[in-house]
């Protein structure tokens, strides 16, 4: 179900780096936990984000969540799909819903994510609390 070249955070974000470059975005658990999205505020290209820390938010019919980032690093996309059709992130959450594109500036934050299995292993356990 996710995605094994992706790598998530317990917060419910995922992110596939190439090279330097990481797409972050909202797995399809969180999708599910925040119901109808309505609204994703982002942050801007250029704007830089730290590991752990929230760059923006998601907005549902239930909730308003923080989107922590997974990676430190610059903003160099950010996918304006989202702002017309912010309701993406409930039918391609691995997908088309991707949020940003962040330069990473220490490849070696990847190191402390967890993998697909790990991440499946990691909602099972939640839900069996």
């Amino acid at each position: 179900m996710y995605p094994p070249e992706f790598l998530y955070t317990k917060e419910h974000e995922w992110i596939r780096v190439d090279e330097s470059v990481g797409t972050i975005g909202i797995t399809e658990y969180a999708q599910k936990e925040l119901g109808d999205v309505v609204f994703v505020e982002l942050p801007k290209p250029g704007d830089h984000v730290t590991a752990s820390e929230s760059f923006g938010t998601v907005e549902s019919v239930k909730a308003v969540s923080e989107i922590y980032s997974p990676v430190s690093g610059e903003v160099t996309a950010v996918n304006s799909k989202l702002q017309n059709n912010p309701e993406i992130l409930n039918a391609d959450p691995h997908g088309d819903a991707w949020l940003v594109r962040v330069r990473l500036a220490d490849r070696g934050e990847i190191d402390k994510l967890m993998t697909a299995d790990e991440y499946e292993a990691y909602i099972q356990q939640k839900k069996a609390l």
